[in-house]
């Protein structure tokens, strides 16, 4: 029997995206929305795992984690915070068709 090694995958870059986009896609907002629910499980587990912590260095490690959390929570809800039918507005369209009328 013969085995055959794959190759890892080349290391692929990707470039952060200075600005969040003007518009938000249904898609986009869908991500968002798994990842705003990610967030806040995330922080009420250590927010509940800190309360019942005795060790104060644990306590503390799971309080500034869960604040993590939190902070991650509120810069997802700012990217929710655009007027999404103004921004499409603005967007450049295409030229539609025209019919000459020859």
């Amino acid at each position: 029997m013969t085995t055959t090694t794959l190759n890892p995958p080349a290391q692929q870059t990707q470039v952060p995206i200075p600005v969040p986009p003007r518009v938000i896609t249904t898609k986009d907002l869908l991500y968002i929305t798994d990842a705003l629910s990610w967030e806040l499980v995330a922080f009420k587990k250590f927010h509940f795992f800190a309360s019942q912590a005795t060790n104060p260095q644990i306590k503390q490690a799971l309080d500034k984690t869960g604040k993590m959390h939190q902070q991650h929570y509120q810069k997802l809800l700012t990217h929710l915070q655009v007027d999404n039918n103004t921004a499409m507005a603005s967007l450049p369209r295409p030229q539609q068709t025209q019919q000459s009328s020859q």
